[in-house]
């Protein structure tokens, strides 16, 4: 793909009006969701599962792309379509998971790296034959005591930029997702002050990597006080420490940006990107980049708790999820309500 195709596939993800579903849960993941409802741990409960998702009818009215696992990107429907072809026919662009998961940071106890760069190129390259358009590797920050460490930060900033360069390289758009985690009791203030310190540090390296920001999308944590914190902050609050830290960091050539749920609750996390693109449509406010989501959890979680592994229980559940797509669309346009909830 050309720097010409890397923009507009970048465009086409978070330029649309749309939002990204993140279906790229590793098999342990996924498993352990599925324990946690009473569902089966097995490679075609998962495939099941799976097929529910991509077979929503009117899924790609909200989703512009879908992120898929190593599993999922090379498994079919019942009927052998594969899971590719159907997010295509539905207008969504299929994109792939690559990192390999957080290890420990050697020397920085209770620090994390992700790894998976070796043998990456040519990975790539076969998930580009499969028909990737896209591709998203996740550094996580923890809070704490002390936490983070610079070398923390800079060693997953490097790497986040390492595998952009080879993304573009491989005619795939690079998805960058450093998260700053919630675990903790951490404040909201702190979280914004580690949240634009990973952020600079990140553009800083892929400047250095001679990545292209216009051919790329950001996936970044909300500024948000940690689980344990007492003062949890207004939904107003969260937008306005989330949108400051961004423009304080982001450059403009950066087609958008894809907020990451990192488990809030489901309507929780729509409504502070509501909050966020109320902010946006602000006259003051001249933001140069849209809002958009990436959500996992806050998309599919009501879906399969109504699932459970019943085939009876399917076009419920695909309901649930398309009903979550569509608020988060909403919240795109800060039309999102709690009354959708009651309705």
């Amino acid at each position: 793909m050309t720097a010409t195709g890397l923009i507009d596939t970048a465009r086409r993800l978070v330029g649309a009006g749309k939002g990204l579903l993140a279906m790229d849960e590793s098999n342990g993941t996924c498993n352990k969701r599925f324990a946690d409802v009473g569902i089966e741990q097995t490679e075609e409960a998962r495939r099941a599962y799976r097929e529910l998702i991509v077979t929503t009818p009117g899924l790609g009215d909200s989703i512009s792309g879908a992120i898929l696992y190593d599993e999922t990107i090379r498994q079919q429907t019942s009927n052998g379509t594969s899971f590719i072809k159907i997010l295509c026919e539905a207008g969504i662009i299929p994109g792939i998971k690559v990192d390999i998961g957080a290890k420990d940071l050697a020397g920085r106890p209770g620090e994390k790296i992700t790894e998976g760069l070796d043998g990456l190129r040519d990975r790539l390259k076969e998930y580009a034959g499969m028909g990737a358009r896209f591709a998203k590797w996740r550094a996580v920050i923890t809070l704490g005591d002390g936490l983070p460490s610079r070398g923390c930060i800079e060693a997953n900033a490097q790497t986040l930029a390492r595998y952009a360069a080879l993304c573009q390289e491989a005619g795939l758009v690079p998805i960058v997702e450093p998260e700053v985690l919630m675990a903790g009791a951490h404040t909201l203030e702190r979280c914004g002050e580690v949240t634009q310190e990973t952020l600079h540090s990140v553009f800083k390296h892929l400047y250095t990597q001679n990545v292209m920001l216009e051919g790329m999308i950001l996936k970044p944590n909300m500024v948000l006080p940690g689980l344990l914190n007492p003062k949890q902050a207004s939904v107003d609050e969260v937008a306005e420490a989330t949108v400051k830290i961004l423009l304080r960091t982001v450059p403009a050539a950066v087609p958008g940006i894809a907020f990451l749920s990192g488990g809030q609750p489901a309507e929780l996390a729509s409504a502070r990107l509501n909050a966020m693109n109320l902010l946006a449509k602000s006259p003051a406010s001249l933001l140069p980049w849209p809002l958009v989501f990436s959500f996992a959890r806050a998309i599919q979680q009501p879906a399969l708790e109504i699932w459970r592994g019943e085939e009876a229980r399917v076009v419920a559940a695909q309901d649930a999820l398309r009903h979550r797509a569509h608020s988060n669309w909403k919240a795109l346009q800060g039309d999102y309500s709690a009354a959708m909830e009651l309705a």
